[in-house]
């Protein structure tokens, strides 16, 4: 696995995480770049903006597009699961749960 995967991988369950702890478990996508950049992720809001549009077309997430173009995400159900441990999908890293 390269080493562009697992930080491809890795970011995206960080924007998950991200979305769990968010009020009402939505942000924009400036505020989900700053976030996953400020948890060790560096990246380029191109890639977050990627990153999400991937996350919806897995059902993870939902995105709107408020007037003016701000997308915001909204983590679903299935996302949940999946930040949490408790379902896979390939694609995302699969949270450690410590020892």
């Amino acid at each position: 696995m390269s080493l562009e995967t697992i930080m491809r991988e890795e970011r995206r369950l960080a924007l998950l995480k991200v979305l769990a702890k968010a009020p009402g478990h939505s942000a924009n996508g400036y505020v989900l770049h700053r976030a996953v950049t400020s948890l060790g992720h560096p990246c380029t809001l191109d890639q977050v903006k990627t990153d999400l549009a991937w996350l919806a077309e897995q059902d993870l997430l939902k995105s709107d597009i408020l007037d003016g173009g701000m997308v915001v995400s909204t983590l679903r159900n299935r996302g949940h699961e999946v930040q949490a441990g408790l379902a896979d999908v390939p694609g995302i890293a699969v949270p450690f749960a410590g020892i």
